[in-house]
Parts: structure tokens; sequence; C-alpha cells
């Protein structure tokens, strides 16, 4: 049967779908993964099985959040076949080159320089807590409260139902404020203290 002419062919079609979503699926992996070797490899694994479903997947409506879905169920499955005891890595969770620490998206409106130190290790204290999140947590919140997703694509991305993603969002914002209070504890005795 030959081509008919203007019928690309399916690698091209193939590169056309998925080249727009790459560089949002690196961003979703990397949150998932916690460093970006992890990440490139999970994209990788799945394009890699995307790659012959060109027809499935120019059947896909909103290609976005199914592309984020497969990702997600790609890193499960990951997650699953590593020997017990391996936890995923955080260390790298604001090292990316290409995207900005969510906590340096925030205006700097302080001028004073021990207000600024404070607020850098308030900063570092924050990220290294969410850096200790479980992998499911800490791509929840990120993917709430600092990429802007909203609560209906999160769902939908993760196949859990909406009210799932409302009370696992407040357990985790709960937790990691809880967490918060007790490393900033100390600091607010000796402050107490010293008045």
């Amino acid at each position: 049967m030959a081509l008919l002419p203007f019928r690309q062919s399916k690698s091209k079609r193939f590169e056309a779908l998925i080249r727009p979503h790459l560089r949002a699926l690196h961003g979703f992996a990397f949150r998932l993964t916690g460093n970006q070797h992890d990440a490139e490899d999970l994209v990788q694994d799945v394009v890699t099985k995307l790659v012959s479903k060109v027809d499935e997947l120019e059947q896909v409506d909103d290609l976005k959040p199914w592309l984020h879905r497969v990702t997600y169920r790609q890193f499960i499955d990951t997650i699953r076949k590593r020997p017990a005891g391996r936890e995923t890595s955080a260390s790298a969770l604001d090292t990316r080159e290409d995207q900005t620490p969510f906590l340096e998206t925030l205006p700097d409106t302080e001028s004073d320089p021990a207000l600024r130190t404070e607020h850098q290790r308030n900063a570092d204290t924050l990220r290294r807590l969410v850096g200790e999140l479980k992998p499911d947590q800490r791509t929840l919140l990120l993917m709430h409260d600092s990429d802007g997703w909203r609560l209906e694509e999160i769902a939908e991305v993760l196949d859990v139902p909406l009210g799932t993603i409302k009370s696992r969002l407040h357990r985790v914002r709960a937790l990691l404020r809880t967490k918060l209070e007790a490393e900033m504890e100390p600091f607010g005795e000796q402050q107490r203290g010293c008045q």
C-alpha cells in the first residue's frame, strides 16, 4: 500500500504530538523523582513505550493530562520495581537550571539584610522539609502550590477522585505546617528568652 503524499510518517506524527509536551513532562518527572537523571530516564521510558502508539495518541482529546497520567503511572511502576529501602532522592529538588525554584518566585520586599537572611533561612528550611516529604506528597503539593495545577487536573492526571485529592492536599499541608513549626520552635524559644 502506497503512502498518500500528504500523510506524514508515523515518526513525524509522533514527534509532532509529543514535542510540545516534552518540557512539561520533564518538569513533572523532575517533581516526581527529585533529580534530573531519574527524570530524564522516566521521560525516556514513557516516550519509548508510546512511540509505537501514534494512532492511539492521535485519538486523545487532551494530550497533556493524558501524558502526565502515563508518566505518573510509569513512575509508580518504577518505584515498585526498586529494591526495598531505596528512597527516591529529593536532594536536587531545586537545582534544575531551566526552572526557577518555587521559593525564589516570591517577591523580595525585604530591604533589611537581617530580614533577608531570616527569609533565606526560612526558605531553606521549607525547601528541605518539602524535599523530605514522600514522593507522592511532594508531587501533589508542588503540582498545586508551585506549578499552579487545578485540583481537577491533578485528579485526572493521578487518576484519583477529586475529594481524595483535596483531603490529601489538606493533610500534606498540615504535615508540612507541623514540621515547619517544630523546626521554628527552638528559634522562637530563644527569642522569647532574650526579650
